[in-house]
């Protein structure tokens, strides 16, 4: 990943699978959830807290490639960056298996935040991340 900020190594558990045996196609949102959470965390925010702030990043738009799938046992890096999209957080999140680094998931997961239940310009999470954010 080219512009990456941030990276977290995980491994595949067996009852992430499915019948055939490969991570079945919803555990990578988790994976990539996962990692969003790690690298707000890694910059002293946390989603739970901001919650009871009232505050929340809702998920609006996701949209996944699927390259090389992953099986039980497999470690995997988790990689991210972002941009800023009018009032969106935009992260760019990619799955590469371990050791090889084989591309197995390429994703856009676009973010909004609200306060209070009103949406806002996500100037919040700018605090957080502005200085990452890539054009």
């Amino acid at each position: 990943m080219k512009d990456c900020i941030f990276q977290l190594e995980m491994k595949v558990r067996d009852y992430e699978c499915d019948l055939q045996g490969i991570v079945n196609n919803a555990n990578y949102q988790h994976y990539l959830e996962h990692t969003r959470h790690e690298f707000l965390e890694s910059l002293g925010g946390n989603f739970g807290k901001l919650h009871d702030e009232g505050i929340d990043a809702i998920v609006s738009r996701v949209e996944i490639n699927y390259r090389t799938s992953l099986k039980s046992g497999d470690r995997f890096v988790s990689k991210l960056s972002i941009s800023k999209k009018g009032p969106k957080v935009v992260f760019h999140q990619e799955i590469y298996r371990l050791p090889d680094e084989k591309l197995c998931i390429k994703a856009v997961v676009e973010s909004v935040i609200v306060q209070n239940g009103v949406l806002t310009r996500g100037e919040l999470f700018d605090q957080f991340f502005a200085q990452y954010y890539v054009s």
